[in-house]
C-alpha cells in the first residue's frame, strides 16, 4: 500500500518511568527494510487558563533538557487510561489551584512526529475559581499572570518557545477572536 510501512520486528531498548524506547524494523512500500527508533510516551495535556479579565495563567519552571526556565501553560502527563479532560482538570488544580467552570477542547498535537508517540491534548479553561495548588513531589514552579494580548505578542515575537503553549494561544486567539 502506498505511504504505509509494516512493522517486522520490535526490540525494547529501555523502559523507564516516563518513556519506553524501541528499535523496530519496518518494511517500506518498495520492499526495502528500515530501522525506526521510537520513544513511547503515554501522552499529556495542556490547559490555557483565561480568567474573566482576559489574563492567562502560566507556570515558569526549570526544564532540564534545555537547562533553562521556560514559560508554559499548565500541563502534565496522562496516567494510564486517564481521559484527557480529567487529566487537564487535575493538572490545572495541581499547578495553579484553578478549577474551570468551562473547559473547551483545542484539539491535539503530535509534538515530535518522526520518532515519538506522544500526543498532547489541548484545552481552554474559563470561568475559573481558585484555591490552593498541590504540586507533585519534586515539582517547583512559579505562577505568572499575563494579559492574553501580551501573551499572544510573546508567541509572535519568539519569547515563548514551548510548542504546546504557542499552539494553544494561537488557536484560542482565533476561537475567541481576541
Amino acid at each position: 500500500m502506498h505511504l504505509d510501512e509494516k512493522t517486522l520486528s520490535v526490540e525494547e531498548i529501555y523502559n523507564g518511568k516516563i518513556i519506553r524506547v524501541t528499535r523496530e524494523v519496518a518494511q517500506l512500500e518498495n520492499g526495502e527494510k528500515a530501522i525506526r527508533e521510537l520513544v513511547h510516551h503515554s501522552g499529556g495535556v495542556c490547559v490555557l487558563p483565561i480568567d474573566s479579565n482576559g489574563d492567562v495563567y502560566f507556570v515558569k519552571q526549570f526544564r532540564y533538557p534545555y537547562k533553562t526556565v521556560l514559560l508554559e501553560i499548565p500541563a502534565g502527563k496522562r496516567e494510564e487510561g486517564e481521559e484527557p479532560i480529567a487529566c487537564g482538570t487535575r493538572e490545572l488544580k495541581e499547578e495553579i489551584g484553578a478549577v474551570p467552570g468551562k473547559i473547551i477542547s483545542l484539539g491535539k498535537l503530535y509534538p515530535t512526529v518522526a520518532y515519538d508517540t506522544e500526543i498532547i491534548y489541548m484545552f481552554l479553561a474559563t470561568d475559573l475559581t481558585f484555591a490552593d495548588n498541590h504540586l507533585d513531589e519534586g515539582e517547583f514552579i512559579d505562577v505568572v499572570k499575563i494579559p492574553f494580548d501580551k501573551a499572544y505578542e510573546m508567541v509572535i515575537n519568539d519569547e515563548i518557545p514551548d510548542a504546546k503553549t504557542q499552539l494553544a494561544i494561537l488557536k484560542a486567539k482565533d476561537l475567541l477572536k481576541l
